[in-house]
C-alpha cells in the first residue's frame, strides 16, 4: 500500500517538523479521522526529485506526539546519558575551582552559551578544551535540559557512534546501517562528544563527514565537544566547523576539574609571565644598520600576520637576544585574547616536566601530561635546540612535533640553533615550506643600556 501523498505544508512545512518526522519509527496505525494519512500513520511529501524527502515515507503529524514521547524516553534511557545523570547545569561549577581570572571567565562563558543553546537550539555549538575541563558535563547538561523540555536530543560519544555503525553490518544486527545513520543524520538535536578521539581510518573520516555535512547543509542544531584545534581536522570538515554563519566555537581554558585542583599545566605555561611582551612594547632599534632595520620590520610584519591568522607553523630563528621570544609571546598574547587556549613553554622546562611524571608521587601520569601539550590548541615552543640531547629527549620532541605537523596544529617555535644542526627528523619537518614559515632574525643582540651612577660628592651621605 502506498503512502498518502501530502503537500509539504500539511504538517507545517518547516525544517523542525521534517527533522522530527525523520526520527520516528514508521507505523500503520494512524488515526482514522486524520485528513492527511487517512489512518495509515505515515505520508510522503509532494516534493520534486532531488529533495532529501523525495520518495521517503515519514510519520504523519497525527503520530508526532506519541512517537516524540517514545523517542524522548528512549534517548533518556540511552547508556551515555544514563551514566551522566548528574551532569546538569545545576551541578556545574561556572567559575571553576581556584582558577586564574582568564580561565574562570572562559568556563563561565561556556556555561552561559551552553544554557542559551539548551533554551534555543539553533546552529552549531562547538565546545573546545583540554581533558577534564567540563566539555562533556555541559554537553550532557544540554541534552538533559532539552529532553526535559520535550525536545528530542541524541547524545553520543563519537568513538561509540562509529562502533555502533560498524556493528550494523553484522548479520544478526537489530537495525540496519541505513536506519541507524538516518536516525543520527536527522536527529532534531545531535550532540557529539569527543570528536577527534576516534580512530582516524578513512572509513571513519568519511562517515563522520557524511553525517556532519548533511546536518551542515540542513542547518540542523548540533553540539560538538573536542580537545583538538580545528586545524587538526581534515580540510572538508574543518571548513564546516569554521563557518561563523552557523558555528559558534567556545574555548574552555580550565585544567582538569576531576583532579580537584588546578593542573600543573598552568605552572608550565610561561604566557601569564609574559603579558607585557606585545607588539606595542616591541622596541625599535635605531642602532641597527638599514639592512638590519629592514630585516626586523619584515619579521614584525610577518609575525603580526601570523597572529591574525594562525595556521600552520611559524619558526623564529636567530641569535640569543634578537627578539624571538618577545615576538612569539606577542603572537600568543593575541591568540589568547581571542579565547583560544595558548600554551607557551620553554623546551628544557617541558622535558623536565614530562620526566617528573615518572616520579612515584606524580599527581599526573606521563600520557596525560604529554597529551596536554600535544593537543594544545595553540603551542609555542621556546628555545628549541637548547635541551639536553639525550635519545629520550630527541624521541619525545620528535613525537610531539610530528603529531602537530601531521595535524597542522598552530605552532610557533623559536630557536638559536641552525636548522641543519637540529635532529634530522625535526629539521625535515621545519624545512617543509608548504606548512612552515621561517623568519630569520639576522640581528645582533639587544643591548640594555646600563644605568649610570653619578660619583658621590665629598661630605654627602651615601
Amino acid at each position: 500500500m502506498e503512502a498518502v501523498r501530502a503537500p509539504t505544508d500539511a504538517i507545517g512545512g518547516g525544517t523542525e517538523t521534517d527533522s522530527e518526522a525523520g526520527t520516528g519509527a514508521y507505523s500503520g496505525a494512524g488515526t482514522e479521522a486524520c485528513p492527511y494519512c487517512g489512518g495509515l500513520g505515515y505520508v510522503s511529501y509532494d516534493v520534486p526529485p532531488g529533495h532529501p524527502l523525495f520518495g521517503r515515507a515519514v510519520p504523519c503529524a497525527c503520530q508526532a506526539e506519541r512517537q516524540a514521547a517514545e523517542l524522548r524516553q528512549r534517548l533518556r534511557s540511552a547508556s551515555p546519558l544514563r551514566v551522566l545523570q548528574d551532569k546538569r547545569f545545576e551541578t556545574f561549577l561556572p567559575d571553576g575551582l581556584g582558577l586564574p581570572a582568564d580561565q574562570a571567565r572562559s568556563v563561565r562563558r561556556a556555561w552561559e552559551r551552553a544554557r542559551a543553546f539548551a533554551e534555543r537550539p539553533e546552529g552549531w555549538l562547538v565546545l573546545r578544551g583540554g581533558t577534564g575541563c567540563g566539555k562533556t558535563h555541559l554537553a550532557a547538561a544540554i541534552a538533559h535540559r532539552l529532553l526535559e523540555r520535550g525536545v528530542p536530543a541524541l547524545f553520543i560519544n563519537v568513538p561509540d557512534l562509529l562502533d555502533e555503525l560498524r556493528a550494523t553490518f553484522h548479520p544478526e544486527a537489530e537495525s540496519s546501517y541505513e536506519e541507524r545513520f538516518w536516525e543520527l543524520r536527522d536527529a532534531p538535536v545531535l550532540i557529539l562528544d569527543d570528536l577527534g578521539a576516534q580512530q582516524s581510518t578513512p572509513w571513519a573520516q568519511e562517515k563522520l563527514f557524511q553525517l556532519l555535512d548533511w546536518r551542515y547543509n540542513a542547518r540542523l542544531p548540533t553540539v560538538i565537544t573536542t580537545n583538538l584545534s580545528l586545524d587538526a581536522f581534515e580540510p572538508r570538515l574543518r571548513s564546516r566547523l569554521q563557518d561563523p554563519r552557523l558555528v559558534e566555537v567556545v574555548a574552555i581554558l580550565a585544567p582538569d576539574f576531576r583532579r580537584g585542583t588546578p593542573s600543573t599545566g598552568p605552572d608550565l605555561n610561561l604566557l601569564p609571565l609574559l603579558r607585557e611582551m606585545t607588539f606595542e612594547t616591541f622596541r625599535d632599534r635605531p642602532e641597527l644598520s638599514p639592512r638590519e632595520r629592514d630585516n626586523l620590520r619584515e619579521a614584525v610584519r610577518m609575525a603580526r600576520a601570523y597572529a591574525e591568522d594562525p595556521h600552520g607553523w611559524l619558526v623564529l630563528a636567530g641569535p640569543y637576544g634578537s627578539g624571538k621570544t618577545h615576538l612569539a609571546a606577542a603572537i600568543a598574547n593575541i591568540v589568547a585574547s581571542r579565547g583560544i587556549p595558548a600554551l607557551f613553554v620553554g623546551v628544557p622546562d617541558l622535558l623536565d616536566w614530562l620526566r617528573a611524571a615518572f616520579h612515584p608521587k606524580s599527581d599526573q601520569p606521563y600520557d596525560q601530561r604529554f597529551d596536554e601539550v600535544k593537543l594544545a590548541p595553540f603551542l609555542v615552543l621556546d628555545d628549541l635546540g637548547t635541551e639536553s640531547a639525550t635519545p629520550w629527549a630527541r624521541e619525545k620532541l620528535y613525537q610531539l612535533l610530528n603529531y602537530r605537523y601531521l595535524a597542522s596544529a598552530p605552532t610557533v617555535i623559536t630557536t638559536a640553533t641552525p636548522l641543519e644542526h637540529l635532529d634530522a627528523r625535526i629539521a625535515a619537518r621545519l624545512s617543509d615550506e608548504t606548512r612552515v614559515t621561517v623568519i630569520t632574525l639576522d640581528l645582533p643582540p639587544y643591548r640594555t643600556p646600563l644605568r649610570r651612577r653619578e660619583p658621590r660628592r665629598p661630605g654627602r651621605e651615601p
